[in-house]
């Protein structure tokens, strides 16, 4: 697989404030620039971000860069998402991030939707072949999986009930991925599993990420950016070490792209990108903090 037919995506949040927007559209101006096939925005637990979310993807689309909204379930109804549905067709778009999502906080019940693969096929049901949909793999396994088989069997489902290809969970440890991939092939999975990146800019930051979404610090990097306290300049030179050659052990593997998690930040991301000398982004403009993304 050349990089002429590999995905290179970034992944937003939509802002909470003005000034948030204004912040992010700077940002989203410098990112354009690397060329992502493209950008995804994030949808809040239990739809929390609908609206913020269809906004951002709107300006995406109007500042003429492909998007994808995520869409989650979890504490939605089949009316609510029917009605998502129709406003992302009556804007033309065609590409989605379904999810199960995060429960809201004191929300009991996930409601009428209990799994994604319930939401894909929901999605199938309604709108037919009109979306593009993506799903969420877990190669180091959900947190809620009661087994890695579980798992896998669980990813399958939501294939089978017609998802055309999936973005993992972040990760840092390159062989559970490749196992993942291999095991996915050996119960004749063959969509494009694409490995999903997350920049490192601070520990602190990172070690709560990972701590609520399951995703494993290995040791000898906790270690290393526990060493380096407050640096920030070399807790920043680490990560794009380590984040640099997991990508290009990824992609050397045959790995169909690389979707980042951008948090709404250009500069580790861009940094990343000409390191790896993927496709776009010849030019690099100086980036001054002040337009560092939106909200952390």
């Amino acid at each position: 697989m050349t990089q002429d037919t590999r995905t290179f995506s970034l992944e937003l949040f939509p802002p909470q404030t003005a000034e948030g927007a204004d912040k992010l559209r700077a940002a989203r101006a410098q990112m354009a620039l690397l060329e992502p096939r493209f950008f995804s925005v994030t949808f809040g637990a239990g739809g929390s971000t609908r609206d913020r979310t269809l906004a951002t993807v709107l300006e995406i689309q109007r500042e003429g860069h492909a998007a994808a909204p995520h869409l989650s379930c979890v504490g939605s109804t089949p009316d609510s998402i029917r009605s998502i549905l129709e406003q992302y067709r009556s804007h033309g778009i065609r590409h989605l991030v379904a999810l199960r999502g995060d429960l809201p906080s004191g929300m009991a019940r996930p409601g009428s939707f209990r799994y994604a693969n319930e939401l894909v096929e929901f999605i199938r049901a309604e709108t037919g072949d009109w979306f593009t949909i993506e799903v969420a793999a877990y190669p180091e396994y959900h947190p809620q999986a009661k087994s890695p088989r579980d798992d896998l069997l669980a990813f399958k489902r939501k294939l089978d009930a017609g998802a055309n290809s999936a973005i993992t969970q972040y990760f840092y440890n390159f062989d559970a991925y490749a196992h993942f991939i291999d095991d996915c092939r050996g119960i004749g999975i063959d969509v494009p599993i694409v490995p999903g990146v997350m920049p490192i800019s601070s520990y602190s930051s990172l070690a709560r990420f990972s701590d609520n979404c399951g995703a494993e610090i290995p040791r000898w990097i906790r270690r290393r950016l526990e060493s380096y306290g407050d640096d920030a300049t070399s807790i920043r030179a680490f990560g794009l070490d380590v984040v640099t050659q997991l990508c290009e052990k990824l992609l050397a593997s045959g790995a169909p792209g690389l979707h980042f998690y951008t948090l709404n930040q250009v500069s580790l991301t861009r940094e990343l990108w000409h390191r790896l000398r993927l496709p776009g982004g010849a030019a690099r403009p100086a980036v001054s903090s002040s337009i560092e993304g939106g909200e952390a």
